[in-house]
């Protein structure tokens, strides 16, 4: 049985449907305990988005829990590949098979889909998976850095060289996802792993978030902030409502409160067992 996690990282939420749109497509969720955050901003007509969202929230957060409790913490990171990458990929690949389902069974949620962002802490360590334009950041020592790459025509656009980072922020291609959950009956979820530190904040959001504000007053209000990290999301949600809130906005904030490396050794996991 994994440890809670939940004394060494601190979970914030938020989201709004902004200042345009009558109902939220995004959804979200977090297990502290396990150490799991979820984020997803559903597309499609009607309601259908805001299925799809759900659909793949709930199913990370179910089945990584079941597969979780019934693991020790150090089975995550084992030799070849490493159980935390994938659990991600195939509990991603079980969403995506979920909507795209769901989709051709159902007419009224035909061609609906879902940004996906998934981070899950373990061991002084986080596994990241993502799919699409949602995004994940990381503040350490007050320095704001994207971890993720947007799946997108504009990223594509940057990266090859057609258009710069500046003018990007004003492109009218900004919801061009190259790839999506539940679109197509498969999809490659990019995961990586990453060392994390006490007193490290991660930032998830949906691109309503990073549409409306500027990786630099992002930045600012997490450093300025920290400390108080529901009034940090709240203040985030409200930067992008002033800037015109044209799509639904979440964040999930976590903050790493101390170290969480797996005890080595029969002895320490005993201590840690009955701790």
């Amino acid at each position: 049985m994994l440890a809670n996690l939940g004394t060494v990282l601190e979970f914030v939420t938020a989201t709004d449907p902004g200042m345009v749109r009558s109902h939220n497509e995004d959804s979200i969720g977090t297990d502290a305990d396990i150490g799991l955050a979820v984020l997803a901003d559903g597309m499609g007509g009607y309601n259908a988005g805001e299925v799809a969202s759900g659909i793949a929230v709930a199913m990370l957060t179910t089945e990584m829990k079941q597969a979780l409790s019934e693991r020790e913490p150090h089975e995550l990171d084992g030799g070849g590949e490493p159980l935390a990458v994938k659990l991600v990929r195939e509990n991603s690949a079980k969403a995506n098979s979920a909507i795209y389902q769901t989709a051709k069974s159902q007419p009224q949620y035909s061609g609906m889909g879902t940004t996906l962002v998934v981070a899950l802490f373990y061991d002084n360590r986080m596994t990241v998976g993502h799919i699409g334009d949602s995004r994940l950041y990381r503040l350490r020592s007050d320095r704001l850095e994207q971890v993720t790459r947007d799946h997108s025509l504009l990223q594509e656009q940057i990266d090859s060289g057609m258009i710069t980072k500046e003018q990007a922020r004003f492109s009218q291609n900004k919801n061009l996802v190259t790839r999506a959950v539940g679109i197509d009956p498969e999809v490659e979820t990019e995961i990586h792993t990453y060392d994390v530190q006490p007193g490290d904040i991660y930032l998830l959001c949906s691109d309503g978030l990073s549409d409306m504000v500027s990786d630099e007053d992002i930045e600012a209000t997490l450093s300025s902030m920290k400390s108080n990290l529901p009034l940090a999301a709240k203040q985030l949600i409200q930067s992008a409502n002033d800037g015109g809130g044209r799509d639904n906005i979440s964040v999930v904030l976590v903050r790493v409160l101390e170290d969480f490396a797996v005890p080595t050794g029969w002895l320490a996991r005993l201590k840690a067992w009955f701790r």
